[in-house]
């Protein structure tokens, strides 16, 4: 059966899945941060048991392993397509009410359970591209859940999809789903040797035609402050207040540039996520990224430069500073193997759309993958709006991201 005339599966599926209450929790320090995102692995486990993927499993720490089996006698390397089931904490994902819109006429989407949750083109100027589309939305009280429950629906859409046509040659396909993709841990107890797999692509991109092989570099930082406790009766000449070194050293941080809200592109942010303390301590978290990972220590100095300054500002103060690594820009992974960004062109060029290659201002489960030995580009889904009421996707999108993916697969099949 081709594809063009294939009864997709992936809107039923992303509407069933979505659902499913699977919001990680970064204040968690379980594996997996929510016992419920096992909820809906458990489900996709028994939906790709049917499938007739014999050995699909659920493990301990959450992760989802499954094989579509070869159907060539090549020796061509093995692929993993992979997703996360968790949604991110920053909206409720309870009690998701999924909507289809079909055949969409480009008027604004008034969700019915919060009517002041409008999707427009306004605001969403990508609808304009997906007028005729069908769309699918939530209700307007929670997120919709589709980054990344989109490329979940799409990658069981395309084991259904392989399984019912063997004629079609492949090699061997391994399926992973994570969790805690959205609070930084998705990869972080994946058993790499039983993954198996040599090259691979995550599915959790919005807009069609992109392909996305470049992300942050990034680190963490501390700058903890030292300061002097007193009895604040008696403190004259002795108390030295941590909480205001640390404040003056926050109202350093420029707002104009060098900061998540003054940048864009390949433009590199220091960004301060949390602030504690009291009157004797007082810390000072951050996230430093740049796509060239040199410039992350330049970053770092800098922040070192104005706690230095802080310490002159405030006589008896002292500063530490501590900082950790997160990611590396997968970039670096990927242009050693330049066929696995090639390739994917090649199918989407199949599919009928140009590829857009383009960069993430963030890190995905790929970003860490590449580094474990899994280079890994990341694929459109169709998924937009995401971590807000107002999140969308398109049924069209999704089933053309299937179509890529079969097209492929056959790809490195033609060119083992």
């Amino acid at each position: 059966m081709a594809i063009d005339n294939y009864q997709h599966t992936a809107a039923e599926r992303f509407m069933r899945y979505v659902q499913v209450d699977t919001q990680s929790d970064p204040n968690s320090d379980s594996q997996p941060s929510t016992m419920k995102q096992k909820d809906l692995s458990k489900i996709l486990v028994l939906e790709l048991l049917q499938l007739g993927l014999s050995d699909a499993e659920l493990d301990e720490h959450g992760y989802v392993y499954a094989t579509i089996p070869a159907t060539t006698t090549k020796n061509v390397p093995v692929l993993c397509f992979c997703a996360h089931v968790d949604t991110a904490p920053d909206c409720s994902g309870k009690d998701v009410k999924p909507i289809l819109h079909k055949n969409w006429n480009g008027s604004d989407i008034v969700l019915p359970d919060d009517n002041s949750v409008v999707i427009s083109t306004k605001n969403h100027p990508y609808l304009l591209e997906r007028i005729g589309d069908d769309i699918i939305t939530a209700s307007g009280l929670t997120l919709l859940g589709a980054d990344d429950k989109a490329g979940v629906a799409i990658i069981m859409d395309l084991a259904a999809y392989l399984m019912k046509n063997p004629q079609i040659k492949h090699g061997k396909i391994r399926v992973l789903f994570t969790p805690d993709e959205e609070v930084g841990r998705g990869v972080a107890a994946i058993n790499m040797e039983k993954l198996g797999a040599q090259f691979g692509y995550t599915l959790d991109g919005g807009e069609r035609g992109m392909l996305e092989g470049e992300s942050f570099s990034a680190d963490a930082a501390i700058v903890t402050f030292n300061g002097v406790s007193a009895h604040p009766g008696y403190a004259k000449g002795k108390m030295v207040s941590a909480i205001k070194a640390a404040s003056a050293f926050v109202d350093m941080l420029p707002s104009n540039e060098w900061c998540p809200e003054a940048t864009e592109g390949y433009q590199g942010f220091v960004h301060p996520t949390s602030f504690s303390g009291v009157l004797e301590k007082a810390t000072v978290s951050f996230i430093v990224r740049d796509f060239e990972t040199a410039k992350l220590a330049e970053h770092e100095e800098r922040l070192k430069q104005m706690a230095k300054k802080t310490e002159e500002m405030f006589p008896g103060v002292t500063t530490e500073f501590v900082v950790k690594e997160q990611y590396r820009n997968m970039k670096e992974i990927l242009d050693q193997c330049p066929e696995v960004m090639n390739y994917a062109e090649k199918a989407y060029e199949r599919s009928g759309i140009a590829a857009t290659r383009m960069n993430i201002r963030g890190g995905t489960d790929g970003s860490r993958l590449s580094f474990m030995g899994l280079p890994c580009p990341n694929i459109f889904t169709g998924e937009m709006g995401i971590h807000s009421k107002q999140e969308y996707v398109s049924v069209q999108d999704m089933e053309k991201a299937t179509e890529i993916l079969v097209h492929l697969s056959q790809i490195w099949e033609e060119n083992a």
